[in-house]
């Protein structure tokens, strides 16, 4: 064993505080797949034999620069065509109850395949299914580009939210196979900033395009970035990563895991649900009205019924020993519940704050489209900045502490724009709102995933970043919605005659910002409670 290894064992042999937090409240029904394997000599050289561990500082550059740029993609287009959205409706004739389709539909695309993607990634190899990701990214957003109707913008985003769906997962993959220690924990950071600094960039970039040279070169450079993402990929992504430490599996194996050891049934189900509650949500988004209409009311009724339904098919595959996609003794486990409640609730809040933001420029103040995007920079650089924060004391500082941390300042954000008035000063509302809503997106982002990914196999790596990013997606798709709803009801129910003026939309958005603010205190308050006592996630030595 060469001394790089030796010391990497030692690192993953250290009894860390985070398993014990999770040894002790473990219950005893769940399954010996699910145990952490840093609780066992055995299990972590298995673990560790299992992985490959990059030691290049190029390689390492490489992998983390790859999988934080194709997160950036994907969000980055969503603050694009968010800021963009008024000029798009414009050209395009998009009605007005449609009119939020374009930013929503990617994420009701991507959050009812993740799981599917997942499993599938786990039994064909991330690297592959990363690939195959990035290849049809850049080919849907070039579409994005070349749409000369709503209903190809339309069509075209939500095959975008399928291809981001096979890079996600497979990029926790990724980054769970080829690091330990500080690396690991750097990569995760990396990768949750690409997340919120995309979305800001995209908003700077798309008021800047829109009043420029167009909004459809905001797409076209996307797909140029993305087919620059797939080269580094290809070149630098190690091809061991598929095979996790298993001989070199055949493509004959390889096929046969999809039949064996993917629980297609449960899959359908989720993915099921997920799709017709995400569209139920893309329509309340587009009129509060349309929830009454009988398809989105059956396409609600029957997601809700699923639910049980997948719970009891899951238990059922779990007490027969069968593969179950997401175990029901997972849940049970304090720590792992909370930790996607508080992905859900802030990832909600975070996009829905920004969008509003959008229309609060647009609409209230009447600033330009790229007006707009130059009061969104200090965002992707606070984003950045978290970011850089959360790498490097990852591993010194207990994890409940970040996360409460980056809550706790994120709290200032919605605070800040709910005493906000049509004629406010930029510096005393929307500039605190920009520097401290990521914040909290982003300290989450890290530490979930060096918790999840703690909790499932390493056979499941990539179904565990897909668990992880659908509840963020179902969390974005539902707070767009539900700030969509607000909005609309207060400003249809305010004493002002015009409704389009601007003392009465900011009634509406006022309301929309007090509901963030509440979605964010009981996410410090959730993770004061359930994540008390994880302790540190990061390892001493790289």
């Amino acid at each position: 064993m060469t001394s790089q290894t030796s010391i990497e064992l030692t690192e993953l042999t250290e009894p860390q505080p985070v398993a014990k937090a999770f040894s002790t409240r473990r219950p005893s029904t769940i399954p010996s797949s699910l145990q952490l394997p840093i609780e066992d000599d055995e299990a972590t050289l298995h673990q560790l034999e299992r992985s490959i561990t990059v030691t290049s500082s190029s390689k390492t550059a490489v992998i983390i620069t790859s999988v934080t740029l194709v997160t950036a993609i994907s969000t980055l287009l969503n603050g694009l065509t968010t800021v963009a959205l008024p000029t798009m409706a414009r050209e395009l004739s998009i009605p007005e109850s449609l009119q939020l389709w374009p930013t929503s539909m990617q994420a009701l695309t991507t959050g009812c395949t993740l799981l599917l993607s997942g499993t599938i990634a786990d039994a064909l190899g991330p690297r592959f299914m990363y690939l195959v990701g990035t290849v049809l990214q850049a080919g849907t957003i070039l579409g994005c580009g070349l749409s000369r109707t709503a209903a190809q913008l339309i069509i075209f985003r939500g095959l975008s939210g399928i291809a981001v769906s096979l890079c996600l997962p497979s990029a926790v993959s990724i980054i769970t196979g080829s690091f330990v220690g500080k690396r690991r924990d750097f990569a995760f950071a990396a990768m949750g900033g690409g997340q919120p600094v995309g979305f800001s960039v995209g908003l700077a970039l798309g008021g800047v395009l829109t009043d420029t040279i167009g909004w459809r070169w905001g797409f076209y450079l996307a797909a140029v970035l993305d087919a620059v993402v797939f080269g580094i990929a290809l070149w630098g992504l190690p091809k061991e990563i598929d095979d996790r430490g298993e001989g070199g599996l055949g493509w004959r194996e390889k096929v046969g895991r999809l039949r064996t050891e993917i629980d297609w049934v449960g899959a359908v189900i989720a993915s099921t649900s997920l799709a017709m509650l995400s569209y139920a949500f893309a329509a309340i988004t587009g009129s509060a009205s349309d929830i009454r209409q009988p398809a989105t009311l059956s396409f609600l009724i029957v997601a809700l019924v699923l639910v049980p339904v997948f719970i009891f098919w899951v238990g059922r595959q779990e007490r027969l020993g069968r593969p179950a996609i997401i175990p029901n003794s997972l849940w049970r486990n304090k720590i792992f519940t909370t930790i996607c409640l508080a992905v859900f609730l802030t990832w909600g809040s975070f996009n829905a704050l920004e969008t509003i933001l959008t229309f609060y420029f647009q609409r209230v103040q009447g600033l330009s489209a790229i007006q707009s995007s130059i009061r969104f920079i200090p965002a992707p650089i606070s984003g950045a900045i978290s970011n850089i924060a959360m790498g490097l004391l990852v591993h010194r500082v207990k994890a409940n502490y970040l996360v409460l941390g980056g809550c706790a300042l994120s709290v200032a954000a919605p605070l800040a724009m709910a005493f906000a008035k049509p004629t406010s000063n930029y510096w005393e509302s929307a500039f605190l709102a920009n520097v401290f809503n990521p914040t909290g997106a982003d300290s989450l982002f890290t530490i979930s995933n060096l918790l999840i990914t703690s909790v499932f196999p390493g056979k499941t790596q990539a179904l565990a970043g897909g668990v992880f990013n659908t509840i963020s997606q179902v969390g974005k798709a539902v707070g767009l919605a539900l700030v969509a709803v607000i909005a609309s009801s207060v400003t249809a129910n305010s004493a002002f005659v015009d409704q389009q003026s601007p003392d009465a939309l900011m009634e509406g958005y006022r309301a929309t910002f007090w509901f963030c603010f509440a979605s964010v205190v009981v996410t410090v308050v959730l993770c004061a409670w359930g994540l008390r006592q994880i302790g540190k996630v990061g390892h001493k030595r790289d």
